[in-house]
């Protein structure tokens, strides 16, 4: 994929901890290099099987312009990375922290997200 390919991340489009960092990831990404999918569409079920990933995703997943697949705290970190100014100062915070603390608190936060921030409801 060539350097300036849009990094996409594929979101759950239910939860609202999830719509939240994805409105502010769109708010602070000046460049416009984020493309948003979210698990629920037709092309980001697709693009997570041909990555394997199969079932009800619980993570968010990046997709960078080369081609790369990052999930977890892994992909937190490269997005803010990415954002530039003083996202960069928060993502080389983030990875003083020890990688098994990081991943068992991303973990954590990514099985408790519905009960602690619910889903989207419809109007239906």
């Amino acid at each position: 994929m060539p350097a300036d390919a849009p990094i996409t991340v594929i979101f759950d489009g239910v939860c609202n901890l999830c719509d939240i960092v994805v409105r502010y990831l769109h708010r602070f990404d000046t460049r416009g290099q984020l493309h948003y999918l979210s698990f629920q569409s037709d092309e980001g079920a697709a693009l997570l099987q041909a990555h394997g990933i199969i079932g009800p995703p619980d993570t968010v997943y990046v997709l960078t312009h080369h081609g790369e697949l990052l999930i977890e705290d892994r992909a937190i970190i490269y997005l803010f990375a990415r954002l530039g100014g003083i996202h960069t100062v928060v993502s080389l915070l983030i990875r003083l922290v020890p990688p098994p603390l990081r991943r068992a608190l991303y973990q954590w936060v990514s099985r408790n997200r519905y009960r602690v921030f619910g889903k989207v409801t419809s109007d239906e």
